[in-house]
């Protein structure tokens, strides 16, 4: 297996989180999700959670899933987003760095077996979870336009993934 591939590559991918349900997490013994805020939940420029995004969390929590927001934004950013779902966050997480992923798989009492990570770019969310042992779901972002400082990550990103559908790895629909 190629390094690209090992690091790079998501174990899933999938057009939204809606996609995710969580039937399908215990059917594989997931007990907690990992997941980014800007543009995996909602626009990079959306301050709260959309009617459908709070019910996928109502859904996961009667499940019994726990989510922790793992978000390389600011405190005020991603409190204002996670506290009125009553999900706990984590900052400034400096992703692809794996300790955020550490502090809140602690947090949840889970171990990176029972959690997925969900994050939009390969170049930080999918790279801190294959590199730290978690399953990977990769999602298409929510808007199509990003912040400058994710811009170049989208140009590297979108040659990965050409790469890896020449190479023959994945026959995921643009």
């Amino acid at each position: 297996m190629s390094i690209l591939k090992k690091y790079l590559m998501p174990s899933q991918y999938v057009k939204s989180v809606f996609e995710i349900k969580a039937e399908d997490l215990k059917a594989r013994g997931v007990k907690a999700i990992i997941t980014d805020l800007d543009n995996t939940l909602v626009g990079w420029d959306v301050e709260l959670a959309t009617e459908e995004v709070s019910a996928w969390f109502n859904q996961m929590a009667e499940a019994g899933v726990k989510i922790t927001i793992v978000s390389n934004n600011n405190e005020t950013r991603v409190a204002a987003f996670a506290t009125p779902l009553k999900v706990d966050y984590i900052f400034n997480a400096r992703k692809p760095m794996g300790q955020a992923f550490k502090k809140a798989t602690k947090a949840m009492a889970v171990t990176p077996d029972e959690t997925v990570v969900i994050g939009d770019q390969m170049m930080t969310d999918v790279l801190a979870a294959n590199s730290n042992g978690f399953y990977s779901i990769m999602v298409v972002p929510v808007k199509s336009n990003d912040e400058w400082k994710t811009r170049v990550n989208r140009m590297m990103e979108r040659r990965f993934l050409a790469y890896f559908k020449r190479k023959g790895y994945i026959n995921w629909q643009e």
